[in-house]
């Protein structure tokens, strides 16, 4: 019921997932990043403390496949799960238990990795890796593109109805947290809420540090 991937940006230091499910609110369970650390996702039959136990035991200085063997072997129900994890550095980790649902893939990538369970193909994971790599620009940015692979390669054996993007830079909040929780059509309103979104991620981010220099709200009432 989801295809996803994880990213890192070695220019910026940002980290980054985006993800899509049949699922309403699916970001909302599933996807976590923090801040100088790294990027996780917990997924099918999700259980969304994973996330954070992978990203604590990151930033206690475990690498990637320790945090992902550390998620799997502190849970009962590890053959229900399907994890990924990108750390600042060493190769993404992913794990797929033995009862995720339907035709399930996963692929690696130098700093991204990509997963799903009832695809309608095996391939889609490799798609969307394919799609980040050859991509450039803004992370957030590869990163929608790795999901429009994704729909176009198959996608979920069914309709998806909800997709999220998140990411995290030089601040601890993540500079970036777009979900569409339920929509006919999430892919069309997430390039919609990203080209709203995009030219205003950096003034953001300033209103947080210093509003003596933040720009102007650009709404009614503002002076």
């Amino acid at each position: 019921m989801t295809f996803s991937i994880a990213a890192r940006c070695p220019e910026t230091g940002q980290f980054g997932v985006a993800i899509s499910s049949s699922s309403p609110c699916v970001a909302s369970r599933c996807a976590f990043t923090r801040a100088g650390v790294g990027a996780a996702l917990s997924q099918n039959i999700t259980d969304p403390r994973l996330g954070d136990a992978m990203l604590d035991a990151l930033a206690i200085g475990r690498n990637a496949a320790e945090a992902v063997a550390g998620a799997v072997g502190g849970t009962r129900h590890a053959d229900w799960r399907q994890l990924l994890l990108v750390g600042k550095v060493g190769d993404p980790v992913l794990f797929t238990g033995t009862q995720a649902l339907g035709v399930c893939g996963q692929q690696l990538g130098t700093d991204c990795a990509a997963a799903g369970n009832l695809l309608a193909n095996d391939s889609v994971p490799a798609a969307m890796v394919e799609a980040f790599e050859a991509s450039s620009g803004a992370l957030a940015e590869r990163l929608i593109i790795a999901l429009q692979a994704a729909v176009a390669a198959g996608g979920e054996a069914g309709p998806v109805h909800s997709m999220g993007v998140k990411v995290v830079g030089d601040v601890p909040w993540p500079i970036i947290d777009l979900r569409v929780d339920w929509s006919e059509d999430p892919m069309a309103d997430m390039l919609t809420l990203w080209e709203v979104y995009k030219p205003q991620v950096e003034a953001y981010v300033t209103r947080g540090l210093n509003p003596d220099n933040s720009p102007s709200y650009g709404v009614p009432g503002d002076l």
